[in-house]
C-alpha cells in the first residue's frame, strides 16, 4: 500500500521530519522575557469615537445670560430677621429684631395685649421668652398654650428670675411685667437676650425707662403724658399728635433717630388665645 508523500508547511521544508525549531532562541543579550506579538487590529478596533470632556454629553442648550440692567428683575428683597409686630403705613412689614449680639433694652408704652402677642411671635421665632409679672395668673394660660406642648414661654415672680443662659443658637426674650414701677431686675440685657419692660403709663418714674431704651413702643396715651415724651424721646410733635386717637393695636416705635406707626393686626390662633386687640386690660 503506498501513502501519500506528506507535505510541510512553507518555511520547513528541508528540515528533519519530527524535529521543530522554536519560534524564539535565547542569545548571549536575551533578557529572559518572552516577547509578545500583537496581531493587527481590524479597522473596527482602529475607529476611535473621540469627544470632548468626561462623561456623557448634555443637552445642548444655550447659556443663560443676562445683561447688567436686568440683574435687578430677578433679584429678592431681603429685609431684617426678627419678630413680625405688624405693618407700617405703607403696608409693608415691620420686624422686631430682639435676638441680637449686643444687649438691647425695649420699653413698651401700652397694654397686656400687645405685650402677649409680642412674646407669642418672639417664641414663634425660637426664642425661650421668661415672663416676670405680679400677676401670673393672666400669663398662665398663654404659657401653656404656646409651644404646642414645649415649654418655651415660663412665667417668674417678680425678682425671682434666674439666670437663663441665653446664646446665639438658643437667643431669650424676658418680659418685665412688674407695674409702673418695676424694681430693678436680676437678670438684665446681655448678648442674645432682650429684656422688653411694659409700663401701663407714663408716669412720673417712666422718664427713666425711656431714656435708657434702645426702643421704645408707645400706644394711646393721654396729652399730658405726649409732654413726658417729647422731653425724654424728641418725638417731633407730627407724630405725637396721633398718639392721643391711635387705635386699639397701633404703636408708635421710635429711637433717638428713626419713628414708625406700627398696626398688629392678630392672627387668628391669636384672637381665639388673647381676644381681640385691646389698649386698657
Amino acid at each position: 500500500m503506498s501513502y501519500p508523500p506528506q507535505t510541510m508547511p512553507p518555511g520547513q521544508q528541508g528540515r528533519t521530519p519530527g524535529r521543530t525549531t522554536p519560534a524564539h532562541v535565547a542569545s548571549p543579550t536575551d533578557t529572559g522575557m518572552i516577547p509578545i506579538i500583537r496581531q493587527p487590529e481590524t479597522p473596527q478596533q482602529q475607529r476611535r469615537i473621540v469627544s470632548p470632556g468626561f462623561g456623557l454629553r448634555g443637552p445642548r442648550r444655550n447659556r443663560h445670560v443676562v445683561t447688567a440692567d436686568e440683574l435687578a428683575a430677578i433679584s429678592m428683597p431681603i429685609g431684617d430677621d426678627g419678630v413680625l409686630i405688624g405693618t407700617d403705613p405703607e403696608s409693608q412689614p415691620a420686624v422686631l429684631g430682639l435676638s441680637r449680639p449686643t444687649a438691647f433694652d425695649v420699653v413698651l408704652v401700652g397694654g397686656l395685649w400687645l405685650a402677649q402677642v409680642l412674646a407669642l411671635r418672639a417664641a414663634a421665632t425660637g426664642a425661650r421668652v421668661g415672663v416676670e409679672t405680679g400677676r401670673p395668673q393672666v400669663w398662665q394660660q398663654l404659657a401653656q398654650a404656646a409651644g404646642g406642648g414645649q415649654q418655651c414661654v415660663t412665667v417668674y415672680p417678680v425678682g425671682r428670675v434666674p439666670a437663663q443662659g441665653p446664646s446665639v443658637s438658643s437667643p431669650v426674650v424676658l418680659i418685665r411685667d412688674c407695674g409702673v414701677r418695676p424694681p430693678r431686675g436680676r437678670v438684665t440685657s446681655v448678648p442674645w437676650q432682650a429684656v422688653v419692660t411694659v409700663l401701663p403709663y407714663v408716669s412720673e418714674h417712666a422718664p427713666r425707662w425711656l431714656a435708657q431704651a434702645q426702643l421704645v413702643g408707645i400706644q394711646r396715651i393721654s396729652p399730658q403724658e405726649i409732654e413726658v415724651v417729647r422731653d425724654t424721646l424728641g418725638v417731633p410733635n407730627e407724630h405725637l399728635q396721633h398718639l392721643p386717637a391711635l387705635h386699639e393695636g397701633a404703636a408708635l416705635w421710635c429711637t433717638r433717630k428713626h419713628h414708625k406707626f406700627v398696626m398688629t393686626e392678630p392672627t387668628d390662633a391669636e384672637t381665639g388665645l388673647l381676644g381681640v386687640a385691646r389698649r386698657m386690660d
